[in-house]
Order: structure tokens, then C-alpha cells, then sequence
């Protein structure tokens, strides 16, 4: 590593570096711009005493550090990032998707006079709680990663959450599905049909947040054990 190092230009030290990092894209692109930029300008600065070009880059990137050196850095930095957006749009996302049930129960035509199964009403509180939950805990997470706090423990313990959270939902939502149905023709009312499409689309997205969360985090693991 150190020898590659020594003999790269500044391109090929920073497209390898993008190669080693995992995380969300935008703060990816301005992370490799900005070591590219500082690279670009430690090369000027030993052009301008005198060394060739290529040279100068070598030197610019050997001082900069081997990649299994700096890499956990950078890696520890995009998965709070990854965290912050997973937990902004569950802050956001979990909250709505209650508010957007709340309306359609209570302006669901016949809701409050319909025959539902005994349970519905205990099952749509647990619904409620877990989001209310959800949503409390995300904000919090949210808050302790804008501080610095411990990125990887709370950007993996983000992803697990909602992972093992998220079946539970399906069975208690599908459970109030169902026994709405039974109680009210849910088919024949578009805004209920067009609620649990849009559920399920914002489940999808939090679930594929939830999985880079345990993925980009795991990174920082394994590039930490690499260089112990």
C-alpha cells in the first residue's frame, strides 16, 4: 500500500479512494472533490519549489496518507450521513403516514358506525404508539448524529430498528386492512386505496434507507479491523 501510494498521481489516488468508500452520493462526490482540490494544491506548492509535475503529485499524495490510513475517516463521516438522511425522512415520512391514516379512518364514509372486529381498536393504538415511537426515536437520532454522537453505533442501530420493525408493521396494518374490509368496502373508496399505495411506497423507502444504514455502517467496521 505504501509504495502504491508513493508512485500515484493525484487522479488515481483519489479515484481509488472513491472505490474504498461506501455512502451516499452527493457527500461522496464532495468529499473526493474537496481531498482532490487540497491534493491539487499541495502539487502546486512543490511545482512551484521547483519539482516536475508527476512528481510533485506523488509527493502531494504520499503526504497525504495510504488509503487504509484515512479511509476510516471518511467512511465514519458518510455513514453519519447516511444516518441523518435515514432519520430525516423517517422523521418525516412515519408521522405523515399516521396523520394520513388518522383522516382516512375518520372520514372513511360509515367509519364510525361500521362493525369491526373486537381487536381493531387495540391493534390501530399499537399502530399508533410504534409510530409515535418511531418517529420520537428517529428525531433523536437525527439530533445525536448533527452532533457528532457516535455515528455508526446510532446510523446501525437506525437500520436495525427499522428492520425489525417493519414486519411487525405489515402484520398489524394488514391486519387493520383487513378488518376495515370487513366492516366497509375499502375497495370502493379511492382515497383509501390511494393511502395504502402510498404506504407501502414509503415503507419501501424506508426499508432500502434502513439497509445502507447497516451497510454503509458495516464498512467502517471492517476498515477499522483491516487496519488493526
Amino acid at each position: 500500500m505504501e509504495t502504491l501510494t508513493a508512485t500515484e498521481t493525484v487522479e488515481g489516488y483519489v479515484a481509488r479512494l472513491g472505490r474504498t468508500l461506501h455512502g451516499p452520493g452527493r457527500l461522496k462526490r464532495d468529499m473526493l472533490a474537496e481531498a482532490r482540490d487540497g491534493l491539487l494544491d499541495a502539487a502546486e506548492a512543490y511545482q512551484a519549489g521547483g519539482l516536475d509535475r508527476e512528481r510533485a503529485e506523488r509527493l502531494a499524495v504520499e503526504e497525504f496518507g495510504p488509503i487504509d490510513v484515512i479511509a476510516p475517516g471518511y467512511q465514519e463521516e458518510l455513514t453519519a450521513g447516511q444516518g441523518r438522511r435515514t432519520a430525516a425522512v423517517l422523521f418525516i415520512t412515519v408521522p405523515l403516514t399516521a396523520l394520513m391514516w388518522s383522516l382516512i379512518w375518520h372520514v372513511f364514509p360509515a367509519a364510525e358506525t361500521a362493525a369491526k372486529p373486537g381487536w381493531f381498536g387495540g391493534v390501530a393504538v399499537t399502530v399508533d404508539y410504534l409510530q409515535f415511537g418511531t418517529g420520537i426515536l428517529s428525531g433523536l437520532v437525527l439530533y445525536g448524529l448533527r452532533r457528532g454522537r457516535r455515528p455508526r453505533v446510532l446510523t446501525r442501530s437506525l437500520g436495525l430498528l427499522v428492520i425489525g420493525q417493519m414486519p411487525v408493521m405489515a402484520v398489524l396494518c394488514g391486519g387493520l386492512i383487513w378488518g376495515s374490509q370487513h366492516a366497509v368496502n375499502m375497495a370502493a373508496y379511492p382515497p383509501g386505496t390511494v393511502a395504502t399505495l402510498l404506504s407501502v411506497a414509503l415503507w419501501g423507502w424506508q426499508l432500502w434507507g434502513a439497509a445502507r444504514c447497516l451497510s454503509v455502517s458495516s464498512k467502517v467496521s471492517s476498515k477499522v479491523h483491516a487496519r488493526g
